[in-house]
């Protein structure tokens, strides 16, 4: 459940949908469900994780998924390396 701003420097507190930006992200089922036959069973087990930036952080930046991690970088920043 999300309870504050995902940036670690801010302490905002979640509250609204309609404040901030909300993102989902798929994250790795646990290993249990290898043993199943059916590959609709082992799709459905999928877990999504949600995390939340408030106002003042969502205007300035957003949130990386990369191998497991989760950060926070300035929008900029991922522009600039989207551009590359």
């Amino acid at each position: 459940m999300v309870s504050k701003c995902a940036n670690p420097r801010c302490s905002a507190v979640f509250r609204y949908l309609q404040r901030g930006k909300l993102f989902g992200h798929e994250v790795p089922s646990p290993k249990s469900d290898e043993t199943a036959s059916n590959s609709e069973f082992r799709m459905s087990s999928r877990k999504i994780e949600f995390f939340w930036l408030c106002d003042d952080c969502a205007s300035t930046m957003t949130l990386i998924f990369r191998k497991g991690e989760i950060s926070v970088e300035p929008i900029k920043k991922v522009r600039a390396a989207a551009a590359d």
